[in-house]
């Protein structure tokens, strides 16, 4: 079918730019601006394949050691490929893809499949690909979605909350300056569970500057005081829940089941999914009950998140 594999060079990112946005299954974090914020940390290695000299697929991935990650980085990976990308091309491309990385000394690729609620056109091409080519699944998360039209009924607890909150003097608003907010989730993540943000505040200030239209925050204040707030990122169909936060205060009179309900009945009530991520760790081996309980009380329910991993050599 003469479809011709190239490695991506940075002299490509307009050409690579247009294409996810143009694709059936892109993502905004496919755009280079947001792949290479972590260039320093992710030596990358994406592929781009051509049909009569149009971009056809493009395939995100970093290399570490003697292993292909698509993409370590990144909440997924996949190959993004373009509507008019067939069935058979997807196979020969998947074919061009582990051939090159087998002859350039890969041992492992390990590929990270988009939940289909992600896509303009329905794109798991790809999944039978992995089949055809004896990929295992090798973790799968679960992570709580909830579809906003149609809404399981609240649970008693944050309806609760929520009531109560709405006597009070409480405002929601979004900030474009994340600094008082990342003191906030950066002190509540160390206390509760030992850990800080992925994302320096440097770093989300300045992804949410290059995607203005896809990463913002939305706080919740009383009198100017901040109690909680969510990052949120805007796929279009699939609104995802980033770095929740209450402070005590905020965590005393339910603020963030206040802000969360709002933006469901308010803000994005138009929208397709409203997705709160994954509760498991250990590589999807351990459910922590409570953390998607909480999820579940919104009307969250249960997709997954898969990894496969195919052996090279």
């Amino acid at each position: 079918m003469d479809i011709e594999l190239t490695r991506y060079h940075v002299t490509q990112k307009v050409i690579w730019d247009t294409f996810i946005r143009e694709s059936k299954n892109g993502l905004f974090f496919f755009e280079r601006d947001y792949m290479d914020y972590h260039a320093d940390r992710f030596n990358d290695h994406s592929l781009i394949f051509i049909k009569k000299d149009q971009i056809i697929a493009a395939f995100p991935a970093n290399e570490i050691d003697k292993e292909i990650f698509s993409h370590a980085g990144l909440t997924y990976g996949s190959l993004v490929i373009s509507e008019k990308t067939k069935t058979v091309e997807v196979l020969e491309i998947f074919t061009l893809l582990i051939n090159y990385y087998k002859n350039s000394g890969f041992s492992k690729l390990l590929y990270k499949a988009i939940p289909s609620i992600f896509f303009e056109q329905p794109s798991q091409e790809d999944l039978y690909a992995l089949f055809l080519n004896n990929a295992q699944l090798i973790r799968r998360d679960i992570s709580s979605v909830l579809p906003i039209q149609n809404r399981l009924p609240l649970a008693n607890s944050p309806a609760r909350r929520y009531k109560k909150c709405s006597k009070l003097n409480l405002e929601i608003k979004e900030n474009k300056n994340f600094e008082n907010y990342w003191t906030l989730l950066t002190n509540v993540l160390a206390s509760n569970h030992g850990a800080k943000p992925v994302h320096s505040l440097q770093e989300i200030q300045q992804l949410a500057e290059k995607f203005p239209n896809n990463i913002k925050l939305y706080e919740v204040t009383e009198n100017e005081e901040l109690l909680s707030g969510t990052l949120i990122f805007d796929f279009g169909k699939v609104l995802h829940t980033q770095y929740l936060a209450n402070s005590e205060k905020g965590r005393e009179i339910g603020a963030l089941d206040y802000l969360i309900i709002k933006l469901l009945e308010e803000q994005f009530q138009d929208r397709p999914y409203f997705s709160f991520g994954i509760s498991t760790e250990n590589q999807g081996r351990f459910l922590n009950e409570g953390l998607i309980n909480q999820k579940e009380m919104y009307g969250g329910r249960a997709i997954c998140n898969d990894f496969y991993e195919i052996t090279l050599n």
